[in-house]
């Protein structure tokens, strides 16, 4: 099943794939569920009892609505740096033997379809096409065995980057949390849709229809079972909470020239099975203006 929140004028509704049509409507107290984290938390039997209630809705046209994060407020985001050893080779690190983890925040977030803002303060904007595993039962201390149980679905993440600012220091919290650089979406797909743990899936970042980034979930050092369990040993995991998997090799800041992203670039990142998360380029004063007119 794949969900998708999205906005229709300053109101917020749910919508499910059917067949080809997105069916859905706003939540206005007609439902039990406000938003797809509701659905999340209302497990085990929460997306088919919200499946059934948005399929009645009417057909929605997706180029008259907002598009939303698929999960909005969650507890945690919790992001994997150099998780594909390309990745982490083409970055110049030795690759770890332990998941290194940073948080992105939630003000960082926007949808499919959104704008990813350059600040006016750089111009080192990067992509990053990744994976994110949504935890749908909380829990710590998960067991290996037990980790997958304890993941709703998966999305598609591009972990958009500020390069001169992630490398001032060797915490990287800075650069990856600049407003307007994490595209997320764009809509949830249930876990039972997908091979377990999300594994063999082509995973392909383009830059105006360049293919920059192409690899395989198979290729992840540490997989979505290892992430949840180990994270889950310092840190109590709870429904809704993202796990943003990591990035392959081909980011614009290990090329020679490297290959920043611009006002009037468009970047899509597509997982197989799951879909295509696009985002055109703007500068940040150019939004800026926009706003003042």
């Amino acid at each position: 099943m794949k969900f998708m929140s999205y906005k229709d004028g300053t109101v917020v509704g749910i919508a499910v794939l059917v067949g080809d049509q997105w069916r859905g409507g706003i939540v206005n107290g007609t439902s039990q569920y406000g938003s797809i984290f509701d659905i999340i938390a209302d497990e085990p039997d929460g997306f088919a009892n919200a499946f059934s209630w948005f399929e009645q809705f009417p057909a929605i046209d997706l180029s008259k609505v907002e598009i939303l994060p698929p999960i909005t407020g969650a507890d945690k985001i919790i992001c994997v740096g150099l998780n594909y050893a390309d990745h982490t080779e083409e970055s110049g690190y030795k690759q770890p033997d332990h998941p290194t983890l940073f948080a992105r925040f939630n003000s960082s977030l926007i949808g499919a379809g959104a704008s990813i803002v350059r600040p006016f303060i750089s111009q080192a904007l990067d992509f990053e096409g990744e994976l994110v595993a949504v935890i749908g039962r909380g829990g710590r201390h998960i067991k290996m065995s037990e980790a997958l149980d304890h993941v709703a679905g998966y999305s598609i993440f591009n972990d958009g980057s500020i390069r001169d600012f992630q490398h001032r220091t060797p915490q990287w919290t800075l650069g990856k949390n600049f407003d307007g650089t994490g595209a997320f979406g764009p809509f949830f797909i249930t876990a039972d849709e997908l091979p377990a743990g999300a594994a063999g899936l082509r995973i392909e970042t383009r830059l105006n229809g360049q293919v920059v980034q192409s690899s395989n979930t198979d290729k992840l050092i540490f997989d979505v079972a290892t992430l949840v369990s180990t994270i889950s040993e310092a840190i109590t995991l709870r429904p809704g909470d993202l796990i943003v998997t990591g990035t392959p090799s081909g980011i614009g800041h290990s090329r020679k020239p490297s290959l920043y992203m611009k006002a009037g670039d468009l970047v899509e990142v597509e997982i197989e099975g799951i879909g295509v998360l696009s985002n055109p380029i703007v500068d940040e004063v150019d939004l800026a203006k926009q706003v003042a007119v």
